[in-house]
């Protein structure tokens, strides 16, 4: 046999294999048995490794040789067992447990235990309490576990404590026959009790302090603030303005990870390939991680393109007994490079920079993210705002809001915040000439909300004035039954209309960025009609100008899928798609937008 290859497993697989090597899950001998919830993941490299030398050598985090694994088959050979850790005289083999604790009652402990359950425990007495600590399994941190267990054991007349790394595996059923095959194997001939839930009790006195500690208030836990999103996208900036704002506000201590400080103190050597820009990605997930263990806050604000990356600095954080808040800034690939200084993106397009975000290397958009910050056309403290907002209803922190509504937002956010809802809602569609899309949204949308109290105008980012509707467009109406082609006049779009709309819907995302070069503190008020519609997932409660608020506060990104392709001058068959595309987009608009209530 050649030399094995070595594997650090992950947590619940370590958790495994001591249990596979004391026998404590008999009669499961290997990993990978038919139907066995405990499995070994090897990667690819490892595995074909592996296979060619008939087995793995299984190491722990720092390197220590714990077993052999034979493949195929998954049988392992224990080399030696973890010789460190909090508790570790408590970890007995179930030979040992036997030896020191037969005749005892045995009782398996997940959770601090209870006032009630600690009566039920005195009346079994002598007993043997069973800390559950493997991966997964119970509620507090495993340390917290046993303590608390110990606790309350020194306040019982004849109690003992092992503690058993028994991991979940995300199948309840499974993992629920593996536990009691595990308290079997460690109980022998004696009896095993389990405890009455009591989810709702008050925790025993020796053990609320315990988990006092071990659950702090979110406002209390330790912090990892990850901003996410492209190069240009404004991540860097937004982080370094929330930290000025947390400092300001003093009681926390907080620890930038960012950028070239990082390059230089942790990731010297790493080049930007794809592999070492992820490896240093968790590397500073790793730090950020120990920060929050020890109830600090860390800012980092990497572009971290790939979900399984982020996935893995999570789970470190949320290892280590602290909160992972990912802010995604969601500012569009146009904007972006508009914003490009340096000229990074032109030389991307232009094959000097390889596997660069957003144009020869993908950018995985979260679907986890806990806010969404798109920053076109808006300055950083309104941005940072949708952050702070975001931590505040989370728990997290809770900091000074600081911008002022400027003045053509600030008459719109009056008309929606005043009283006087008789008065109808004003809509505003946007697209170039105000001859094709923009006017079949205004007659389209006006035929659809029949009498519903909304108020619809239409005009151009470059837009003819007094120009008839397009002779192609005004034929798809017609099939529709839509008047008022013959009445409408084009118009090009000014500050005058942008002041009367309290929203304005949009074909493109161009003209949307049209709109907000020059008017950017209408950031909450200007959508592409498809990007509207996208943001209203999530608001099915709302309605009229309560909807028109919520969606302005957390809009998705406008993005150019999304857009209403122009049809002019494309033919007959482009102007019919546009209008099915547009009519199947107003259709969802018009229902939110209608007031509540209304038919």
């Amino acid at each position: 046999m050649s030399a094995l290859p070595q594997f650090c497993p992950t947590p619940r697989e370590l958790d495994d294999l001591e249990l596979l090597a004391t026998g404590a899950l008999a009669p499961l001998t290997a990993f990978d048995e038919e139907g066995s919830p405990v499995t070994l993941t090897l990667p690819d490299d490892v595995r074909r490794a592996a296979e060619q030398a008939g087995g793995v050598e299984l190491v722990d985090p720092e390197g220590l040789p714990l077993a052999r694994v034979t493949l195929p088959g998954g049988t392992v050979e224990p080399l030696t067992h973890a010789q460190y850790g909090p508790f570790r005289d408590l970890y007995l083999t179930p030979a040992e447990a036997r030896d020191q604790y037969a005749g005892r009652t045995w009782v398996p402990v997940t959770d601090a235990l209870t006032v009630a359950q600690v009566e039920q425990i005195r009346a079994l007495s002598p007993v043997v309490l069973v800390a559950l600590v493997g991966t997964g399994t119970p509620d507090l941190s495993p340390v917290a576990l046993i303590r608390a267990t110990r606790l309350v054991a020194e306040t019982l007349p004849d109690a003992a404590v092992v503690a058993v790394p028994l991991a979940a595996h995300d199948d309840p059923d499974a993992d629920h026959a593996l536990g009691v095959q595990v308290l079997a194997t460690y109980a022998g001939d004696d009896t095993v009790v389990a405890l009455t839930d009591d989810p709702d009790g008050d925790y025993a006195q020796a053990a609320a302090g315990v988990v006092a500690a071990d659950r702090p208030a979110p406002d209390e836990q330790g912090l990892v603030l990850f901003f996410t999103g492209l190069s240009g996208s404004g991540k860097s900036t937004l982080a370094r303005a929330l930290m000025d704002r947390i400092l300001e506000q003093g009681g926390r201590t907080i620890t930038s990870l960012d950028g070239d400080v990082v390059r230089r103190n942790l990731s010297a050597g790493l080049t930007f390939s794809k592999a070492d820009r992820e490896t240093n990605i968790r590397r500073i997930g790793w730090v950020a991680a120990e920060i929050s263990r020890h109830g600090g806050l860390a800012v980092v604000s990497p572009i971290a393109p790939f979900d399984e990356t982020r996935q893995q600095v999570r789970a470190m954080v949320e290892e280590a007994g602290g909160a992972f808040f990912l802010v995604h800034v969601a500012t569009p690939l146009e904007e972006c490079e508009r914003r490009d200084r340096k000229g990074l993106y032109a030389k991307a397009r232009a094959g000097e920079i390889p596997e660069f975000t957003g144009i020869s290397s993908p950018y995985e958009v979260p679907e986890d993210a806990d806010v969404r910050v798109d920053t076109t056309g808006r300055t950083i403290p309104d941005a940072l705002d949708d952050v702070i907002v975001a931590l505040k209803d989370a728990g997290y922190l809770d900091l000074p809001l600081t911008t002022q509504t400027p003045l053509v937002e600030g008459a719109r956010q009056r008309r929606l915040d005043t009283k006087a809802s008789e008065e109808p809602l004003k809509v505003l569609f946007v697209c170039t000439a105000n001859i094709c899309r923009s006017p079949f949204m205004e007659l389209t949308a006006r035929h659809l909300a029949g009498d519903t109290p909304i108020e619809f105008r239409s005009a151009g980012t470059h837009g003819f004035t007094d120009h008839p509707m397009n002779p192609e467009m005004v034929v798809t109406l017609q099939p529709r039954g839509i008047a008022g082609h013959e009445e409408f006049r084009s118009r090009p779009l000014t500050k005058a209309e942008l002041e009367w709309a309290d929203v304005v819907l949009t074909a493109e995302a161009d003209h949307r960025q049209f709109i907000l070069d020059d008017h950017p503190a209408l950031f909450r008020m200007v959508f592409t009609l498809g990007q509207f519609v996208e943001s209203l997932s999530g608001q099915d409660e709302l309605h009229g100008r309560e909807l028109l608020t919520a969606v302005g506060a957390h809009r998705t990104t406008a993005a150019s899928d999304l857009d209403v392709a122009d049809p002019y001058r494309r033919g007959p068959e482009a102007c019919e798609r546009a209008a099915a595309h547009i009519e199947s987009l107003l259709r969802a608009a018009l229902a939110a937008l209608a007031p509540k209530g209304s038919a």
